[in-house]
């Protein structure tokens, strides 16, 4: 399966999972991006440097959370945006 289709199936879930949970939606999916950020830089020694795998799930997060609350990632709005426009790239070549 590529990337682009996984990404829409996890964003799916990730929707899903938030409209199940509508009060605290916003705050359970910022949980979800801390705890996937802590598990990504365990792995790191120095610099992070998200798999393609991290990169899709915080993409598909960072589009469940408004922009106030993009202060959770470890990478800039400007890097998950351009992920994003990457995986959106990759599904239309």
């Amino acid at each position: 399966m590529s990337a682009s289709l996984i990404y829409l199936l996890l964003r799916q879930i990730l929707q899903l999972l938030t409209q199940l949970a509508r009060d605290g939606g916003a705050k359970d999916v910022e949980l979800l991006v801390l705890r996937h950020q802590v598990a990504v830089l365990r792995r790191q020694v120095h610099r992070p440097d998200p798999r393609p795998a991290d990169r899709v799930l915080l993409a598909a997060l960072s589009r469940l959370l408004p922009r106030a609350r993009w202060s959770a990632f470890f990478v800039t709005p400007a890097t998950l945006l351009r992920w994003h426009r990457q995986l959106l790239a990759r599904h239309w070549t």
